[in-house]
């Protein structure tokens, strides 16, 4: 852990790329999809046959924010074959949408069954300091807005509260038929994200968006960690 903050905190960045941020929340215990990071196209082969296929591919750029909106994400790749096309085709689409942009590299991971999409995240509020942030994931939070707050450090009464406050709980129940999500695995989830935060003072910001919620078990897809500002 110490050796990601300390390059990105030499790079003068306090926004992690998705690959550092998975690799510090994996060393905590935390449920993530793991990432490498390719350069050339045959490292990322190298990558998906290691993990196994269906792969997917995002763009790692600390300059683009929304990796969708310049070709930056692809999924469902399975061969090396068709692997190979998509990272070249990425290069160019991501080269020709952001021309002033530094890219690191192309991340490679092991595309994830789909589950229900939950958030799980951490703010740093000036008055109460660490907040955790529970809430149905995806479009949902940005549309609906139906999260649930707590101040870190949680008790496991905080977790099992924040997952059954929000409107949207029938959903993770089952609702019509819908297949139930372990609330024991996003209630673990939460506490080991509190945890995480509690003990490290050097993360202002976290989100797990989305986080899929299975009948058994949880597993983060996308990770976003963004450091504190470095004391003068």
């Amino acid at each position: 852990m110490v050796d990601v903050i300390a390059s990105a905190r030499a790079e003068g960045r306090t926004l992690l790329t998705e690959a550092e941020s998975k690799e510090l929340l994996h060393g905590a215990g935390i449920p993530v999809t793991r990432a490498r990071v390719a350069k050339k196209a045959k490292e990322a082969v190298e990558y998906a046959e290691e993990m196994g296929y269906p792969i997917v591919l995002k763009i790692v750029s600390s300059d683009i924010a929304h990796k969708s909106d310049v070709g930056g994400v692809a999924v469902g790749i399975d061969s090396a074959k068709a692997l190979r096309t998509a990272f070249k085709t990425m290069m160019e689409r991501v080269s020709a949408a952001a021309p002033g942009a530094r890219i690191d590299g192309i991340s490679v991971q092991q595309q994830a069954k789909q589950g229900t999409e939950v958030i799980v995240g951490a703010t740093t509020d000036p008055q109460f300091g660490p907040v955790m942030m529970f809430g149905l994931g995806g479009v949902f939070v940005e549309v609906l807005k139906d999260v649930a707050f707590r101040v870190v450090p949680l008790e496991p009464r905080d977790a099992r509260q924040m997952v059954r406050e929000i409107r949207g709980f029938p959903i993770l129940e089952g609702v019509r038929g819908g297949e139930a999500a372990d609330l024991d695995a996003l209630e673990s989830l939460i506490l080991k994200v509190s945890d995480f935060v509690a003990q490290h003072p050097e993360i202002a910001e976290l989100d797990l968006n989305p986080v899929f919620a299975y009948g058994k078990g949880a597993l983060a897809v996308d990770a976003r960690v963004v450091l504190a500002e470095a004391k003068s």
